[in-house]
């Protein structure tokens, strides 16, 4: 089979690997229908994580399952599947408590980007597709895997709940899915910080009622004065830098949550500032799993549709073409079909 291969900085390859095969008996083989380039991929594409040797790269998908090992239940070959960036079995005491990310088994893929992949804990990981889903639903199934249940997890972490304002830090796939996230769960505002007009029409399309381009001081000024100059009820940091950070908890009210799941590059938080203000902080590695069954459902009745994230579809094959449109922000996420 053929899959992508990061070698360092700013080269990705599509060059042949082995072939997956069943190596646990609770292991499955999906043959890929979609996938996709994730902005926590771009770390390691801009140097900014070291690639120490060539390495397969991806973790979102939807596929079909082709083998399933003897211990293997709910799926079998031939359905449609989407499973999550990290994989569970659904049955420690960690994923019953409902934070599949952090399974007490969890194993890793070996690469999503290709035409096969090896998912572990196929029956805790795998969620079949209900019916023959029109191909027009195939982004925003493969959202599912990975963005869209991240900016779910940035709003449930934030307690984002109905009549409340929440503000949004971060325009990628990501943080368009938290505003949509927060449309959802019933908040009156929500305001997305947006500098770009291409995001900040998808933003408007998922439920944002404002849009502030500011950042920095401005940038909080402008949420305190649509907020009664107290700040919002929930920010939901999507980024992960200092200053993506610092907007968010500077952006907060009083007594306020920040939901974090930007991937952290940054060191130290002002505790003091959040202890004297009553600020709270939750967030991390979502547990797809947990929000899978609803988000799915959500989908398939055309509640929601974030595969509009998706604005630069291309053969996977051509995936050094689709780093290079995210990393150049030319697109905002580049889907893969092998």
């Amino acid at each position: 089979m053929f899959g992508a291969m990061i070698h360092g900085e700013h080269d990705v390859r599509f060059e042949e690997r082995p072939d997956p095969v069943i190596e646990e008996p609770t292991d499955a083989v999906v043959r890929t229908v979609a996938t996709c380039v994730c902005g926590s991929d771009l770390w390691r594409y801009r140097g900014i994580a070291p690639v120490d040797s060539p390495t397969p790269i991806g973790h979102e998908y939807v596929g079909v399952v082709e083998e399933i090992g003897s211990q293997v239940t709910g799926v079998r070959p031939g359905d449609l599947v989407v499973g999550g960036f990290t994989t569970s079995d659904n049955t420690c005491p960690v994923c019953r408590k409902g934070m599949q990310s952090a399974c007490l088994h969890a194993a890793d893929y070996d690469g999503c980007q290709a035409q096969y992949i090896r998912v572990m804990n196929a029956s805790g990981t795998l969620v079949t597709i209900p019916d023959t889903p029109d191909t027009a639903l195939m982004p925003s199934l493969l959202a599912l895997s990975d963005v869209m249940c991240t900016g779910w997890h940035a709003a449930v972490s934030a307690g984002v709940e109905p009549g409340c304002t929440a503000v949004v830090v971060g325009d990628g796939a990501v943080g368009l899915c938290a505003v949509l996230a927060a449309q959802q769960l019933g908040a009156e505002k929500v305001i997305a910080m947006s500098r770009h007009a291409d995001r900040q029409a998808i933003a408007r399309q998922f439920g944002a009622t404002h849009i502030i381009p500011e950042r920095g001081d401005e940038g909080v000024a402008r949420v305190r004065d649509l907020t009664d100059g107290i700040g919002a009820d929930a920010v939901l940091e999507c980024v992960g830098t200092a200053d993506s950070v610092d907007q968010a908890l500077r952006s907060v009210r009083p007594g306020g949550q920040v939901g974090w799941v930007g991937v952290p590059h940054v060191e130290g938080l002002p505790l003091g500032r959040m202890f004297r203000r009553n600020i709270g902080l939750r967030g991390g590695i979502a547990p797809v799993r947990a929000y899978l069954d609803d988000l799915l459902a959500r989908v398939m009745d055309g509640r929601i549709d974030p595969g509009r994230v998706f604005t630069l579809t291309l053969p996977l094959s051509q995936v050094a073409e689709g780093y290079a449109a995210m990393d150049e922000r030319r697109t905002v996420k580049t889907m893969l079909i092998p």
